[in-house]
């Protein structure tokens, strides 16, 4: 929506064309006067920028504006994961990749809105208020990183630093119309991001157009021993393949993305994306992958099993709010009115399934099947790459709903995932790109399609989407 990319950004600051102080303040007075419409952010910075906006300059990005999902810590300043559990923390040290595009002297703005814990895909369950799709705001921008997409996507910064779970980005990037890219896991540190699922979440990436997503991949990519999980094959880059031709590249399509869930006017236009891509020579085929009918299975066995870990500390004594306990008879009554009032339904229902799910009786039949389950779809992509250059699904099966109007029926939300599960729980890159916008009563919505890529591959999956986007990105203007 808005013409600035961050690529533009730079190149005009460095050719003296655009003064980066009165940018920052254009972005700070936009995002203000547009706070009371569509929500998007969880609180303002002004302090932040005051205090940085000298020292940043004549570096890479030359103090470029962008957003920072709430669960992603900042130091000294307050961050919530969008509830009212945390919403006077201030966290003691920054996250490594807010700290990696400090030294790009990037600088944040606003911290953005997001559904508690990262839990939900609709960003209608953050603690604060719900935020809503700038091209309709009677409709929902999916989530959990509603906040960041939106602000993205309506011109209130030039990118943002955003959590991806099992689509937190893809579906709010997707339908508000915006590009994604979701690294190889390891790729960026999550030390200093507030976890709910360990081995699913990582930082991601929102932004204008591809080109920007690989500026700000080169930025935050990084091996970092604080965090376990960190791969020392971060911060290298394999240029293997980057000249393809568009006749080279091979992209295999699922025959299981064709559910039941895809909305007949999302496959339609599907279908129209693939045959466009034949006629300019691309080589796409229609393959079997039977595993894809039980990602989700394998993700809400394993997922829950993780928040109901992540989210035992907080409790009121060690991390959360206290309560007064001049009326509380024992330390179960605390701990029960601690969590009946401060965390939402969401969450409550996650951990009470994940403490089912790793119960002494329960482990082997659901926890432990849906660790080797995931094994072995790691291993089938493996393969799988072996043959292909890219796998490509829609991003969601559906367009941007209403608000409220999926949120009584849990399945039809989770189907939701469905097509973004799948590269969280292999590890796999994936980047969302144009695919067109579909009419629903009466309001025209952009939908995008996924390309997941083999571990490690990302300057691939980006050169792939750079050459599609080059022809698609005008249409959604």
């Amino acid at each position: 929506m808005g013409s600035l990319t961050l690529k533009s950004y730079i190149q005009q600051v460095e050719e003296w064309k655009l003064n980066p102080t009165e940018v920052i303040n254009s972005y700070l007075d936009k995002a203000t006067k547009d706070s009371d419409n569509l929500h998007a952010f969880a609180r303002l910075h002004p302090d932040y920028v005051e205090k940085n906006i000298n020292n940043f300059k004549d570096l890479p990005l030359h103090w470029a504006p962008i957003w920072i999902k709430d669960n992603i810590m900042t130091k000294w300043y307050i961050s919530s994961c969008g509830s009212k559990m945390l919403e006077n923390y201030v966290a003691p040290y920054s996250a490594t990749c807010f700290e990696n595009l400090e030294k790009k002297w990037w600088l944040m703005i606003w911290k953005a809105n997001m559904d508690e814990f990262a839990m939900w895909s609709s960003t209608e369950y953050s603690a604060f208020w719900n935020t809503r799709n700038p091209y309709w705001t009677d409709r929902i921008p999916w989530g959990s990183s509603g906040g960041s997409a939106v602000a993205v996507a309506d011109d209130l910064c030039l990118a943002a630093l955003w959590t991806d779970t099992w689509g937190s980005i893809r579906q709010p990037a997707a339908l508000c119309g915006i590009v994604w890219l979701k690294p190889t896991y390891g790729r960026v540190s999550r030390y200093g991001v507030q976890s709910m699922a360990s081995s699913f979440d990582q930082v991601w990436i929102l932004s204008k157009t591809v080109a920007d997503a690989r500026i700000m991949l080169d930025a935050i990519c990084w091996y970092d021993e604080n965090d376990s999980q960190s791969n020392k094959k971060a911060d290298k880059k394999d240029f293997d393949n980057l000249n393809l031709k568009e006749s080279d590249i091979k992209i295999a399509v699922p025959n299981e993305a064709f559910t039941e869930a895809l909305d007949p006017k999302v496959k339609e236009l599907f279908l129209a994306k693939i045959d466009e891509l034949k006629s300019l020579w691309y080589t796409v085929d229609y393959v079997d992958f039977p595993l894809l009918k039980h990602v989700w299975a394998m993700y809400y066995m394993l997922i829950s099993a993780e928040v109901t870990s992540n989210l035992g500390r907080f409790d009121g004594i060690r991390y959360g709010l206290q309560h007064d306990m001049k009326w509380i008879k024992d330390l179960h009554e605390y701990y029960t009115k601690i969590r009946m009032e401060w965390f939402w339904n969401e969450v409550k229902k996650r951990i009470l399934l994940g403490n089912y799910v790793v119960t002494k009786e329960n482990y082997e039949k659901y926890y432990l099947r849906g660790y080797k389950a995931r094994k072995v779809l790691q291993s089938e992509f493996s393969k799988f790459f072996k043959n292909y250059h890219a796998v490509l699904t829609p991003t969601t099966p559906t367009p941007a709903s209403k608000f409220w109007e999926k949120t009584n029926n849990s399945l039809l939300m989770y189907l939701e995932d469905l097509y973004t599960v799948p590269a969280n729980l292999a590890w796999l890159p994936a980047i969302s790109i144009p695919m067109w916008k579909v009419e629903d009563r009466g309001e025209l919505l952009p939908v995008w399609i996924q390309l997941m890529g083999a571990k490690w591959q990302e300057w691939l999956l980006l050169s792939v989407a750079e050459k599609i986007e080059e022809r698609d990105r005008s249409y959604l203007c």
